[in-house]
C-alpha cells in the first residue's frame, strides 16, 4: 500500500509537470499548426533564467519574471524567424525550430557552463506537507500541483470563455474573416507563440528546482513531451492533459515493478518456450524498460489511432 500510494502521488506530480510543458506545445500547434521542436529548449531557458533571477530578487518573483522573459523570447522567434519562413511551408518551420534547439543549447552552455546550477526549492516550501506510512510528501510537490492545476483552469477559461480566446481560435480557421473584422492576425499568432513559450518557461521555473537545472534537461524532457502530445492528440488540450497523467503514472509505477511481462502472462496459462529472442525480451523486468514504455505506447496508438486519443489533426 505504501508503494502504491507513493507511486500514485509521484506519478501525479510528474504527470502535471509534463502537462505544464506539453500544454504550451499543444497550444502553439492547435492555434498555428507549428510543431515547435525547440519547445523543450525554452523550458530549459526558463529554468536557468529563474535560477539567475532568483539570485537577485528571490524565488517567487522569479516565477513571474522568468516566464515573461521566455514569452518575450518566443515573440522574437515568431516575428523575426517563423514569420519569415512560414510561406515556405511546415517543413521549413520544422527545420527552423530544429536548428534553434542547437543554438539555444550551445547558448546555455556558453552562458552557464556544463555543470548543474544550485537551483533549489525555497526554504518557505522546503518541508514535508504530510506523512503516509512513514514517508514524507514535500510541500513543494503540492505547490507544483497547485500551479499546474491553476494553469489548466486559466487556459481553459481563456480559450473558451473570453473574447480573446474566440479571436485566437477563429484566426486559425478563418484568418481572412478575422482580418476583415479589424484584428491583426500576425499579432494574434505572435501572441499565441509567445504564450506557449511563456508556459514552457513557467514549467522550467517550477521544474528546475524539482529536478535538476543542467544543460541536458531539454534532451531529457523533449522526447517524452512529444510522446505526450502525439499520444493525447495533436491540437487537443484535453488529450494532452490525459496523456500527461497517463505517462506520469506509467513511468513511476513501472520502475517499482520487478515482474516481467512473462510473469504477468503466466496466470493466464501462457508459457513461453525457452531459448528464443521473444522469451528473452518478455522476461526482462518491467522496471528495467520503464523509460521505453511511453514510446511503445506512442507507436501503438499511431498504428491504431493516428489522431491520438482526442486529436483534431492527423499525426
Amino acid at each position: 500500500m505504501e508503494v502504491l500510494l507513493g507511486s500514485l502521488l509521484n506519478g501525479l506530480v510528474y504527470g502535471m509537470l509534463l502537462f505544464m510543458l506539453a500544454s504550451g506545445l499543444t497550444l502553439i500547434f492547435s492555434m498555428m499548426g507549428v510543431l515547435n521542436f525547440a519547445h523543450a529548449s525554452v523550458y530549459m531557458v526558463g529554468a536557468y533564467l529563474a535560477f539567475q533571477v532568483s539570485q537577485f530578487i528571490g524565488f517567487f518573483p522569479a516565477l513571474i519574471v522568468a516566464p515573461l522573459l521566455c514569452g518575450a523570447i518566443g515573440a522574437a522567434i515568431e516575428i523575426w524567424g517563423l514569420r519569415r519562413v512560414h510561406h515556405n511551408g511546415h517543413i521549413a518551420e520544422l527545420l527552423f525550430t530544429f536548428g534553434l534547439v542547437f543554438i539555444i543549447q550551445r547558448g546555455v552552455q556558453m552562458t552557464w557552463g556544463m555543470l548543474p546550477e544550485p537551483y533549489r526549492v525555497p526554504a518557505l516550501l522546503d518541508f514535508p506537507l504530510f506523512q503516509f506510512y512513514g514517508a514524507n510528501f514535500p510541500a513543494y510537490r503540492a505547490f507544483m500541483l497547485l500551479i499546474s492545476g491553476g494553469m489548466l483552469l486559466s487556459i481553459w477559461l481563456l480559450l473558451k470563455k473570453t473574447r480573446i480566446g474566440l479571436i485566437i481560435q477563429a484566426a486559425l480557421t478563418h484568418p481572412n474573416m478575422v482580418s476583415a473584422l479589424g484584428h491583426n492576425v500576425p499579432v494574434v499568432f505572435t501572441t499565441v507563440f509567445a504564450g506557449g513559450c511563456l508556459l514552457a518557461g513557467l514549467a522550467g521555473a517550477i521544474g528546475g528546482a524539482y529536478q535538476s537545472t543542467e544543460p541536458g534537461m531539454a534532451d531529457a524532457m523533449g522526447p517524452i513531451v512529444f510522446v505526450v502530445v502525439v499520444f493525447g492528440g495533436l491540437g487537443s488540450l484535453a488529450g494532452c492533459f490525459i496523456a500527461s497523467i497517463v505517462m506520469g503514472m506509467i513511468q513511476t509505477f513501472a520502475v517499482v515493478i520487478d515482474a516481467s511481462i512473462a510473469d504477468l502472462l503466466h496466470p493466464f496459462g501462457v508459457v513461453l518456450s525457452a531459448d528464443t529472442l521473444l522469451t528473452e525480451v518478455l522476461t526482462v523486468p518491467i522496471g528495467r524498460i520503464a523509460s521505453l514504455l511511453p514510446f511503445m505506447m506512442m507507436v501503438a496508438i499511431l498504428l491504431f489511432r493516428p489522431r491520438g486519443l482526442m486529436g483534431t489533426r492527423d499525426t
